[in-house]
């Protein structure tokens, strides 16, 4: 019987990934759920057939061209890709795969609740009742604003911008998009999806903002000082996409000052650190990353990691390769 490909599994993944994972390689899985360090990655790479990493592990060029790697696929548990230098390991010959459909409808999910949290109160009323302040129902407390007859912006229109649309047309809302290319006429029909030329013409007609764009360099702090001053006053802001695209310091004083009405945020500049002036904020909704965290997502996610790792070590190509 040949040997099974040596497997690390940098996270602890749902109980049925973990088991098929075990069950067709030679697998470590990280029982301990502990994020692995650069030298921990960097002596993985000459130890294992492949790695299934997570949004925690950085793979920098360094790490990639390590002497001596055996590693030849990385398995990515995830979408997302921009804590791998994806170039390097294209340039030292890895192969590196993502899951971009499993968690679509779950993150879409994740960005209409944190609109109906911050346009609601949610959040402020909920701590309000714990902490033992409320007292009583009445006509003008905690206002918030309704989603009907609202324009949201979606800054990106890709897979999860577009299943964001669909719910959001089902709570009567007017949908735009930025991207830098326009989608197929067919689906801006389907969706009621109208196209601005320009991200400030997206944010100064927009009631709420939703950011759905890749991380990295390109899109770090894409939502800045002068575009929060662009958005309408009392405009919402939410973020399911990559933490870095939004300057958080400027995002705390266009909250204070009131300049923005409100924000959701699922994902953070340097997580899981969040910047303090955030956290004081009535008008700030913060959720730890869950985005995608359902038990039906998270192992479709799984499975499609396995379905990669699978075709490669049968000699196919991967389903989801991007390198």
């Amino acid at each position: 019987m040949a040997e099974r490909p040596r497997l690390l599994v940098t996270r602890r993944l749902p109980q049925a990934v973990e088991a098929y994972l075990d069950e067709q390689y030679d697998a470590r899985l990280n029982d301990s759920d502990t994020p692995l360090g650069a030298d921990a990655l960097a002596a993985a790479m000459r130890e294992y057939d492949a790695i299934c990493p997570t949004i925690t592990d950085r793979f920098d060029s360094e790490i990639l061209a390590a002497p001596g790697r055996t590693v030849r696929i990385l398995a990515n548990f995830g979408a997302g890709l921009d804590h791998i230098n994806v170039a390097a390991a294209k340039a030292a010959g890895i192969v590196v795969t993502n899951t971009p459909d499993a968690l679509t409808d779950a993150t879409a999910d994740i960005a209409v609740l944190l609109m109906l949290m911050a346009a609601r109160r949610a959040g402020e009323g909920e701590r309000e009742l714990r902490a033992g302040r409320w007292t009583g129902w009445r006509p003008t407390h905690m206002l918030g604003r309704a989603l009907t007859g609202k324009v949201l912006g979606l800054v990106g229109f890709g897979r999860i911008a577009q299943a964001t649309a669909v719910r959001a047309r089902s709570f009567g809302m007017t949908v735009l998009y930025y991207s830098r290319r326009p989608a197929p006429a067919e689906i801006e029909a389907s969706l009621g999806a109208q196209r601005c030329a320009s991200l400030e013409e997206l944010v100064q007609a927009a009631d709420i903002v939703s950011l759905h764009v890749p991380g990295g360099q390109e899109t770090r702090h894409l939502v800045d000082e002068h575009l929060l001053a662009t958005m309408k006053p009392g405009a919402i802001l939410v973020n399911t996409a990559r933490g870095p695209v939004i300057d958080e310091a400027a995002l705390a004083a266009a909250l204070r000052s009131g300049r923005i009405g409100a924000a959701g945020l699922d994902v953070y500049e340097r997580e899981p650190a969040v910047h303090p002036d955030l956290l004081n904020l009535e008008n700030a909704v913060l959720l730890p990353h869950l985005g995608s965290a359902t038990i039906e997502t998270r192992t479709a996610m799984g499975m499609q990691a396995a379905a990669n790792l699978d075709a490669f070590f049968a000699g196919r190509d991967p389903p989801n390769r991007v390198a």
